[in-house]
């Protein structure tokens, strides 16, 4: 018996060997789950919304159910624009984030706020976002159409000009198929429902597979 075993040692190290390579070799190459950051107002923040009802809670469950080891973190603060934004943005993601959901600028627009300070804030925030090696994924804004013509083209415009400046991921309206659907909004008229946001995570759902497709591997 102890010679087949000290025969036998060799083969079985060297199959222990060979099954560990292939192994390492069929993971996947990111060990950790991806870090995601819904980072914008009352949108992301899931106003008048219970638990787990939120457009990041939504999006965490949509995409774990796809098959994607994701945490989802809500960094929305109700009422913020894109100033307030770009003065929290250090502190609000924190280290070890890989991609962030930029959702701001609707109260900038219902501000009437020159979309020339909406689109430096928003570029301020892409730039400080990527120097930490964080991705984005920009998510758009329409303006309201009692602002005019010429507002509306300003401000829908700079999102589109953001996400090719700084090749980020863009989805162009974030409220696309919710907006003015009265039976997707809560009461106020503004702000998505459950059922709501469950549309746009339905909606965005594969924006976001492809930022996150996108992101380095390691």
């Amino acid at each position: 018996m102890a010679f087949k075993y000290k025969f036998l040692c060799p083969i079985m190290l060297a199959g222990i060997m060979f099954l560990g390579a292939a192994l390492s070799l069929a993971a996947p190459a990111r060990a950790d789950a991806v870090q995601i950051v819904g980072f914008g107002d009352s949108l992301m923040a899931g106003y008048g919304l219970g638990p787990g009802e939120g457009f990041t809670e939504q999006l965490q469950e949509a995409l774990r159910a796809k098959g994607h080891d994701v945490a989802v973190a809500n960094a929305g603060v109700s009422g913020d624009t894109t100033s307030g934004g770009l003065a929290r943005l250090d502190w609000s993601v924190p280290d070890g984030t890989d991609l962030v959901i930029l959702e701001l600028g609707a109260n900038d627009m219902l501000r009437g706020i020159d979309p020339a300070l909406v689109e430096e804030n928003l570029d301020q925030m892409i730039s400080r976002l990527k120097a930490r090696g964080v991705d984005v994924l920009l998510a758009g804004m329409l303006a309201a159409p009692n602002l005019g013509h010429a507002y509306g083209e300003a401000f829908g415009s700079l999102y589109p000009r953001l996400a090719q400046k700084h090749g980020v991921v863009l989805y162009p309206f974030f409220l696309d198929g919710v907006a003015a659907v009265q039976d997707l909004l809560s009461e106020d008229g503004m702000h998505p429902s459950a059922e709501g946001i469950r549309t746009i995570v339905d909606r965005m759902l594969p924006t976001v597979e492809k930022a996150i497709a996108a992101l380095p591997q390691g």
